[in-house]
């Protein structure tokens, strides 16, 4: 674990769903924030000992920038018995629309934290792209409806789902995942407006932390990038 300013930590643990066939590493980044409020959890995996005694004697919320994100999620909220701020997952209708499978492929749905939201097995949060958290995080659109990127201005940092990824070429915008439809210029257009805001740190899930130098990279332009 890493302190990268005071009350911001940082550290990897393996995901334990990895296979050799993804294009990420098998070391996943988490994040913790203290903004003496409240002990937040940013896609808590193998969370260190110190966060963990830390957040039984704190008021404390676990916040997944994606549905799919959420890890050790379940296990803290058991422990803990925390609130659990998420973007909704993927409902039937979307998966139909998004992918042109049928109804009977789509279910009821992804699967994502079915714990939270159908068996109500702790207090769910839900947000969305456009939203201001309680905590002063506003939420910017990613790749996908539900993969945001936050901004969190107590910590001037920016903390990015499977949007803004380094899966070993440095920060950029993942366009391994965009749904059908959508360019990566749309994705850089949205994000923009993060480049006028006082960021420095740029905190991603897959890889690990950057800077504000990273960010302007990843969100040029197509004609920028060529050149």
């Amino acid at each position: 674990m890493r302190e990268l300013r005071p009350g911001l930590w940082h550290w990897q643990a393996r995901h334990p769903e990895w296979r050799s066939s993804e294009p990420w590493d098998p070391n996943v980044s988490s994040y913790a924030i203290d903004d003496d409020e409240r002990l937040l959890l940013f896609d808590p995996l193998g969370v260190p000992s110190e966060i963990e005694a830390l957040a039984a004697e704190r008021e404390t919320a676990i916040v997944l920038t994606a549905p799919w994100h959420e890890r050790d999620s379940e296990r803290l909220v058991e422990a803990l018995g925390v609130p659990v701020f998420t973007p909704l997952p993927d409902s039937a209708q979307y998966l139909m629309d998004t992918y042109g499978i049928t109804a009977e492929q789509a279910g009821d749905g992804s699967p994502d934290v079915v714990w939270l939201l159908r068996e109500k097995k702790g207090e769910a949060r839900p947000y969305s792209a456009g939203d201001r958290l309680p905590f002063g995080a506003d939420v910017f659109p990613g790749h996908k409806p539900n993969d945001t990127v936050l901004w969190v201005e107590s910590q001037r940092a920016v903390i990015s789902g499977d949007t803004l990824v380094d899966f070993g070429q440095g920060l950029e915008i993942n366009e391994r995942w965009l749904r059908p439809g959508v360019t990566r210029e749309e994705i850089a257009e949205g994000l923009r407006p993060l480049l006028e805001l006082p960021v420095e740190h740029v905190l991603a899930t897959h890889g690990g932390p950057h800077d504000l130098a990273a960010l302007e990279r990843a969100l040029r332009s197509g004609t920028e990038v060529l050149t």
